[in-house]
């Protein structure tokens, strides 16, 4: 079973790291970076990730996103239904009622850059330090090698730059997509936390209806982000 890993945003290869051990070579997994996040390509809008997506993939496969990565999942099988063999959407931003005040600050033009940049080198440079990846690896449950590998990405003017496009390009084709979710003609999983509160519940709940079929799996208690914290509960869903 081949499975195309989509990270969110920010994000990279490794924020599959743990889903992927837990499917015990269940899977043959695909993990990069998506436009934008390797330090040397341009960020892209869902569309345009979509198409770059599909276009690493020689066969169909099993597509899992997180985040903004499920947006492009979720495109993917709209514009490629021939590389989705289904789908894994995991605390999905893929419709309209993902998007909240902050997100629509973030994407203002001028505000929203600034805004972007000093967000994410402040969070980078505060992960920088040995004792903070210690304790939010303690309470959170997080890797202290992704939160190493995190500050890295955080403080690089190229991640706000593609933080930005994405944020714009969040609010652009969000409202796009939701009335193309009902062509999505794969199983379908929908995973989400009932605490989030980065993409609100309600989204994922309205999202499990939009596609057709769709399954929504609840993770009570647990927030945004569940590939780090509940591995096990996104690769049972692969695997399913």
């Amino acid at each position: 079973m081949n499975v195309l890993f989509l990270h969110g945003q920010p994000g990279g290869a490794r924020d599959w790291d743990r889903v992927i051990a837990a499917l015990d070579g269940a899977a043959s997994p695909v993990a990069g970076y998506r436009p934008g996040w390797d330090g040397r390509s341009v960020a892209l809008d869902l569309p345009g990730n979509a198409d770059a997506a599909a276009a690493v993939l020689k066969e169909p496969a099993v597509v899992v996103g997180h985040s903004f990565g499920a947006g492009v999942a979720a495109w993917m099988a709209v514009l490629h239904p021939e590389h989705v063999r289904s789908l894994v959407l995991v605390s999905p931003s893929a419709n309209g009622a993902a998007l909240t005040e902050f997100d629509k600050v973030l994407g203002s033009p001028v505000a929203g850059s600034v805004l972007s940049g000093l967000l994410l080198g402040t969070v980078g440079a505060t992960l920088s330090l040995p004792a903070v990846r210690r304790l939010l690896g303690h309470r959170l449950g997080l890797d202290p090698n992704f939160l190493r590998a995190g500050s890295r990405l955080l403080t690089r003017p190229r991640s706000w730059r593609s933080f930005a496009v994405e944020q714009r390009a969040l609010l652009r084709d969000l409202p796009a997509l939701e009335p193309r979710l009902r062509e999505i003609a794969v199983p379908t999983t929908i995973v989400s936390g009932t605490r989030d509160r980065v993409v609100p519940l309600a989204a994922a709940r309205l999202l499990a209806t939009q596609i057709p079929g769709a399954q929504l799996k609840l993770v009570h208690g647990a927030g945004h982000l569940l590939p780090h914290q509940h591995p096990a509960v996104v690769a049972a869903a692969v695997v399913q």
